[in-house]
């Protein structure tokens, strides 16, 4: 049996029990059933990926471009956290929550463009002590692995093993670009040989933040399967909001009742997609006025309003991001209704004006001259709702400091090292897709306010498509207006 390339990792040498008599290997490398090592067709996601390899080709022709997915990040001790390859390599390739660790995608240069092949560490066979004595990559511990055939059929590339990685590494010339942030130790290497090829003192990283500008602007206009993933996350985190409402009971039963409802929405995310896209927030009374309150450790009481905030990855890797501000008790008070009816107003006016064409911060603009009038009115801005909206002003801004809108996919703040003139100044597109989330936060101490508004929070954050002609709500399902959503309690 062949000694092990990959020795116990991290902190496992020093209390290992692996037998390692001779006797033991021999027998352990003997008597197994032949594997099932059909090579699958290409799944459907390969065609879009292999559209969007050809994409970022156009832009960097003679450019050896290096994709990692990344590998697994520790979270305590020898304990890694769930694993989730980068974004961009999930884009390029397809490959979603079944990616190998550590895997890497390189487009080579050619006289016609790139070619491209995924490396990644390939099945360990049975004469190896690997797949028993260690527990990163061993299939003992993790798991049946693929083969290199089984990848290839699967995506549609090229593959080979990551030892074959080391050539490419040991060719890498000035002219080579690395996704920086999504591999640390494989491009502190790339980093080496380029000071090496440049003969330079430091690495020139302008290339490379170029490169993942382009692979986040890639991600602005969904094509078709990237539509229909988020069709398909809209709809299973419908199904999350649907199991925290009918857990009410035990909800508000319990003193860390916040816990339940996080507990209750991933566990739906878990059977119906990979995990959640983001940290739960489950925000109920005044929590909900801490705008990422993920502690989620207080109680659900009735005469509260709780704030979801909530979405459901799939296995692909497409999240929605749907928040919902529910009265615990299935009915809004008087005071609650109010602020949910200006939110909801505001966000309603933001949707009504999405259409190709329109610049993306026309949304946000939109909704926050709803939320001047609405504060004004009630009398908490110390100027008119025309003056507050000046940009030297912003008064209103006090009740609402985040943005409207934020582009979804992949990630839940998708695209997020776009240019600002493709994103916030970046004019709309059918296939775009986003969030409009208008909300109202009335801290507990806010003296600015009547005390009736004080510890009231409400967001109502939908997912939208832009069309041909107009934009869809791709969340309109999920109730929404005060009648509809007291409906769905009861």
């Amino acid at each position: 049996m062949a000694e092990s390339k990959n020795p116990a990792p991290r902190a496992t040498s020093n209390r290992s029990t692996t037998p390692g008599s001779d006797v033991f290997k021999s027998y352990i490398s003997q008597h197994w059933a032949d594997r099932e090592d059909s090579v699958p067709s290409p799944r459907e996601h390969a065609l879009f990926a292999a559209k969007r390899r050809a994409r970022i080709s156009e832009l960097y022709p003679g450019k050896r471009l290096i994709i990692p997915a990344g590998a697994a990040k520790v979270r305590s001790n020898d304990t890694d956290y769930a694993y989730r390859a980068h974004s961009a390599f999930a884009h390029l390739t397809g490959w979603g929550s079944d990616s190998e660790p550590g895997s890497v995608l390189v487009l080579e240069p050619t006289g016609y463009g790139h070619e491209a092949t995924l490396y990644f560490r390939e099945r360990a066979g049975r004469d190896s002590d690997e797949f028993y004595a260690n527990p990163d990559i061993g299939e003992f511990w993790i798991g049946a692995r693929p083969s290199l055939a089984q990848v290839a059929g699967d995506l549609g590339i090229e593959s080979r093993g990551i030892a074959d990685l080391e050539s490419v590494i040991d060719s890498v010339d000035a002219d080579t670009l690395i996704v920086r942030e999504a591999d640390r130790d494989l491009t502190d290497q790339i980093d080496g040989r380029r000071l090496l090829a440049a003969d330079a003192e430091s690495v020139d990283n302008d290339g490379d933040a170029q490169l993942a500008r382009d692979l986040s602007e890639l991600r602005l206009v969904k094509d078709e399967f990237e539509v229909e993933q988020m069709r398909l996350a809209v709809a299973a985190t419908k199904k999350g909001f649907d199991d925290v409402i009918a857990d009410r009971p035990e909800i508000i039963a319990h003193p860390r009742g916040e816990r339940l409802v996080e507990g209750t929405f991933n566990r739906r995310a878990r059977a119906e997609g990979n995990t959640v896209g983001y940290d739960t927030i489950a925000a109920s009374g005044a929590h909900a006025c801490i705008l990422h309150w993920t502690r989620n450790d207080g109680p659900v009481r009735e005469g509260d309003l709780i704030l979801l905030d909530a979405g459901i990855e799939l296995d692909s890797y497409y999240t929605a991001d749907i928040t919902r501000t529910l009265p615990i008790n299935g009915t809004f008070t008087d005071v609650q209704r109010t602020v949910y009816e200006a939110v909801l107003e505001a966000a309603d006016a933001a949707f009504a004006i999405v259409r190709p064409g329109i610049r993306f911060r026309e949304i946000h603009q939109t909704a926050m001259a709803v939320i001047a009038r609405k504060t004004a009115e009630w009398g908490l801005l110390p100027v008119s709702a025309e003056e507050s909206i000046e940009p030297d002003a912003q008064y209103h801004r006090r009740y609402m400091v985040h943005g409207t809108s934020h582009h979804l996919g992949m990630d839940v703040h998708d695209c997020a090292q776009a240019r600002r003139d493709m994103y916030l100044d970046g004019v709309l597109e059918p296939g775009m897709v986003f969030t409009i989330e208008p909300g109202l936060y009335f801290q507990p101490d806010d003296l600015t306010v009547p005390e009736e508004f004080r510890g009231i929070g409400v967001r109502i954050e939908d997912n939208i498509l832009v069309t041909a002609d107009g934009a869809e709500n791709l969340s309109i399902g999920i109730p929404r207006t005060v009648d509809d959503v007291e409906a769905w309690l009861r």
